[in-house]
């Protein structure tokens, strides 16, 4: 079994001052980087994922702003892959899939944000399409969402999301559990 680390949407408009800051988000982008250099130390295949917003009234996530760079805690050295996409499943119109097939990677250690979209879809998406998971459950982050008049904090969500995916769709483990592994 071949692993890649992929690294979903990492970027500036999700930490403080950015036009969509998540809670938590300078705690996991660290996570992540910590997570990025064990990858590094080892010679182990990376994928950056970057989300640009490409439909009209988008508020972040815009072309050409520095919101959308992929943030330092895990900036793309030459020769890692990075996949651009416009939509939450980081494997809808992008070569990811392709890329994966192309270097037999069948499992991935994803870290990344939105935990309740991107992270959610993609990770589903990569089970759906036949690959195995694990989620550095500290290495995600998310924020508050409000239905029906009830705000459900960011903390919440975030439970409520990684307790979906655990089990059936990844394995959850924390930065130093996975970093441990390789």
């Amino acid at each position: 079994m071949s692993t890649a680390l992929l690294i979903v949407d990492i970027q500036n408009d999700y930490f403080p001052g950015g036009a969509m800051e998540l809670a938590g988000s300078a705690e996991a982008g660290a996570q992540a980087g910590k997570l990025l250099d064990a990858f590094r130390r080892k010679a182990l295949p990376v994928i950056h994922i970057q989300h640009i917003a490409n439909y009209s009234g988008a508020t972040f996530f815009l072309p050409d702003t520095q919101g959308v760079e992929i943030h330092p805690a895990v900036a793309p050295r030459a020769g890692e892959a990075v996949f651009q996409k416009h939509y939450p499943n980081s494997f809808r119109d992008t070569p990811l899939l392709a890329h994966l097939r192309e270097t037999e990677t069948t499992h991935l250690i994803v870290a990344g944000m939105m935990t309740h979209m991107c992270i959610d879809t993609t990770v589903r998406a990569a089970v759906d399409l036949g690959l195995t998971c694990s989620l550095a459950s500290d290495a995600c982050a998310t924020k508050a969402l409000t239905h029906g008049g009830v705000t459900v904090a960011a903390e919440n969500v975030q439970a409520a999301f990684l307790a979906a995916l655990s089990g059936t769709f990844a394995k959850l483990q924390s930065t130093d559990e996975l970093c441990g592994e390789l």
